[in-house]
């Protein structure tokens, strides 16, 4: 179990180390090629972000793991939501641009319920499951986000938080592979011990993704929120966490079901349940109090939610 457990903390900081070798790479590699400060900071670094759940995701679905694909992202998306957004608010409060509270707010929102619908089949009287086809669906509409993204980048052609590195191509396409050997064999450390303690302690496999991997593959999101949180750059600490719980949903489980058609686990509708109404309190928040801000004893209550919950699920496995 000790060994088990050191290879999974292992993955985890390969999980983390390997994104952010890969986001460093491929961020100079893209401004060598003068593409824009705003499109490496939406896309590459976005994606980067993302790219431990993505990779767990990929592996867990090619070994038929369903309950750790939905659980990792599910509680990935709850984590980011509850936890880091609740202590990015507690640092300081969190007024963010009106077109995320307009736009990709509601986007989130209709993301968490469009996954709601289609991995229950409500339009169909099938069995609950995540069908290639509804893969295609949930990329069609990530497809959507970027465009929308796209439209964004007319609007305002500088971001905040990627910087001016001078490195040789050498150590560029370095740092890429690196970054992708990291992930690669992280996601798989993640996965294979995740599931022998799962087996071992008798913990379902879908608290095991809902907690553990899902704490761990948020670890780039808590870094890059809380960073910018202490910098009070409010517009990055709450767009992270909004733009990573759509790419997770749209992209991630949109290639997992890909991989593999998914058996849903009708128990994860409480989790979905929880995370669309944390998405519309976080709308509601923005006009509660000052407007278009998160204040500090709304970040604790989401800070208290997501404590409360976490506990609720242990308990049950108890």
């Amino acid at each position: 179990m000790i060994i088990q457990l050191i290879l999974l903390v292992v993955g985890l900081v390969l999980l983390v180390k390997g994104a952010d070798w890969l986001v460093d790479g491929a961020s100079v590699l893209a401004k060598k090629n003068n593409i824009s400060d705003l499109a490496i900071g939406l896309t590459i670094v976005a994606f980067g972000t993302s790219a431990p759940e993505l990779v767990v995701n990929a592996v867990a679905a090619s070994g038929n793991y369903p309950d750790i694909v939905f659980g990792n992202v599910i509680g990935s998306n709850n984590f980011n939501l509850f936890a880091i957004l609740g202590i990015a608010g507690l640092i300081t409060p969190l007024a963010v641009q009106s077109s995320t509270v307009w736009k990709e707010i509601p986007f989130s929102l209709v993301a968490a319920l469009v996954l709601l619908v289609l991995a229950n089949n409500y339009l169909f009287s099938e069995p609950t499951h995540l069908s290639r086809y509804d893969g295609f669906i949930l990329l069609g509409l990530f497809a959507a986000f970027l465009y929308y993204v796209a439209t964004q980048l007319k609007a305002d052609p500088l971001v905040e938080g990627v910087e001016n590195k001078d490195y040789s191509t050498g150590k560029i396409w370095f740092l890429i592979l690196i970054g992708l050997t990291g992930l690669v064999g992280g996601g798989k450390l993640v996965v294979d011990n995740a599931v022998w303690i799962a087996q071992a302690l008798g913990v379902s496999e879908k608290i095991i993704g809902l907690t553990i991997i899902a704490a761990g593959t948020s670890l780039p999101e808590l870094a890059t929120s809380v960073v910018a949180a202490m910098k009070k750059n409010a517009d990055i600490a709450i767009g992270n966490i909004v733009g990573s719980n759509i790419f997770n949903i749209l992209l991630v489980l949109g290639v997992s079901a890909l991989v593999r058609p998914l058996d849903f686990n009708p128990a994860f509708n409480t989790d979905i349940y929880l995370l669309s109404a944390g998405t519309s309190f976080l709308f509601i928040s923005m006009f509660i109090g000052k407007k278009y801000r998160l204040d500090r004893w709304q970040a604790a209550l989401l800070l208290m939610i997501f404590a409360s919950y976490t506990t609720y699920l242990v308990m049950l496995e108890l």
